[in-house]
């Protein structure tokens, strides 16, 4: 078996980095990386209104930047014998109007997401493609339910594996290879979940290693876990930790729309200037608690957003930063200019802030604020993390910006962190500005 082995890619010249690519490209993007992992989380029910799809993954070269996709959401149902589904078929599979990566042509009957998936990994043998089940949209109680007992969570993990592993996708459209495993986003298990929850992943280790043993093929196995100490009290850490080969830990919503007073949203350090100081809302913070409860700086994955969090009726002092607020931020319009006229998601105005929800922005439209529309931007170098105000209208922001990314990924070397990811690609320029600093700084 022909092994690859690059200990100084500088070194190489331009006729070994390609044979390199040929030879081993798995381990060529752990070699830039130092075997750090940098993955994107692609959000499937954001293609239509914002135009974003996977194919503009390879447009504009951020395909090339990852080493892990995370595909945004599988379903658990919420039934008495719970089972894997898809969330919508029109996206993942049926719609023959996603364009496909490069100009492909899809493969008849696999169509939309998941056939630009499976032409974007054969661009790109060493991107692992992770479905995510659960979310904010997932119910609760399908996990409950399934992790209650053996039987739920062996047949649980049987259904997840045979629709998204082995790729029978429905009937007469099969994908094999389309996933390579499971990031488990159980948000988020209760007291009376703990145990059950280590379980549930025991499980999925346990049958995915033993496909793995049929296939001769590594399939992935991560969970998303809670920044918040009140959601991972109710997580064994240490031992869900050790069933995984990575988490992806949340590194922002520390302040929110749930927040009357303006707070930095993905802050690296707490301050003592802080009105909420001492209270584990930083991302440090959670790293050295995750650390301390035993899971391995290796496997801490860093999440990073490309979005931001915004409030308005903000009071003019500290550069909006602390202020009481009145409301969460109107939704804009994406080049900056005004409020979206209509924001209903069944039928919203074109040329809105894609996200199309109070309180939010994407990094695409924040872009377009930076010292222009009335915005004035101010970096807290305390706390790493990028503010806009807008004094006329008492509008405040705060986001991360190259300035920020560059320094929490000098924290995550510095720490020997396991890497980062993104939340969410679909958030990001055209030019994937953001996630391009993100990969830069891990390099």
């Amino acid at each position: 078996m022909l092994r690859c082995n690059f200990p100084h890619l500088w070194r190489v010249s331009l006729l070994g980095l390609l044979a390199a690519v040929v030879c081993c490209p798995e381990s060529l993007a752990q070699e830039l990386y130092h075997g750090r992992i940098f993955a994107g989380w692609f959000e499937e029910w954001n293609i239509h209104y914002s135009g974003r799809n996977i194919a503009d993954l390879q447009k504009n070269g951020v395909a090339g930047q990852l080493t892990h996709l995370i595909y945004a959401f599988g379903n658990v149902t919420a039934t008495s014998a719970p089972v894997c589904t898809i969330a919508d078929p029109s996206d993942a599979y049926l719609d023959s109007s996603v364009p496909g990566v490069n100009g492909r042509a899809f493969t008849a009957p696999l169509y939309g997401n998941y056939g630009a998936i499976l032409q974007l990994k054969q661009l790109h043998p060493h991107l692992k493609v992770l479905i995510s089940l659960g979310g904010q949209a997932g119910n609760n109680a399908g996990w409950v339910t399934a992790a209650g007992t053996e039987d739920g969570r062996a047949a649980l993990a049987s259904s997840c594996i045979d629709l998204f592993i082995k790729g029978n996708i429905a009937p007469n459209v099969q994908a094999p290879g389309l996933f390579d495993g499971f990031n488990i986003d159980w948000e988020f298990p209760a007291a009376e979940d703990k145990d059950n929850f280590t379980a549930l992943l025991k499980e999925f280790r346990a049958q995915l290693n033993a496909l793995a043993k049929t296939t001769g093929k590594k399939y992935f196995l991560s969970f998303d876990s809670p920044a918040n100490p009140k959601n991972y009290v109710n997580i064994d850490l240490k031992a869900a930790a050790a069933q995984v080969d990575f988490l992806t830990i949340d590194g922002y919503d520390y302040a929110g729309t749930w927040d009357k007073q303006t707070n930095e949203q993905s802050p690296l350090y707490d301050s003592d200037d802080n009105p909420l100081h001492a209270q584990a809302l930083d991302i440090d913070e959670t790293v050295r608690a995750y650390i301390k409860s035993g899971v391995p700086a290796a496997k801490y994955t860093m999440g990073l957003p490309a979005y931001a969090t915004g409030w308005t009726g903000v009071t003019d002092a500290n550069h909006g930063l602390y202020q009481n607020s009145t409301a969460v931020s109107p939704v804009l319009l994406a080049d900056g200019s005004g409020p979206c006229p209509n924001l209903s998601k069944d039928a919203p105005s074109p040329g809105c802030d894609t996200l199309l929800t109070p309180g939010f922005l994407t990094y695409a439209t924040i872009e377009n604020l930076i010292n222009k529309n009335g915005f004035s931007t101010w970096f807290d170098s305390a706390r790493v993390e990028a503010t806009l105000f807008n004094l006329a209208t008492g509008t405040f922001y705060t986001f991360d910006n190259p300035t920020s990314v560059a320094a929490k990924t000098a924290y995550i070397k510095k720490n020997k962190l396991g890497g980062a990811y993104v939340w969410a690609l679909n958030h990001d320029d055209t030019d994937g500005t953001l996630t391009k600093a993100i990969a830069e700084g891990l390099k």
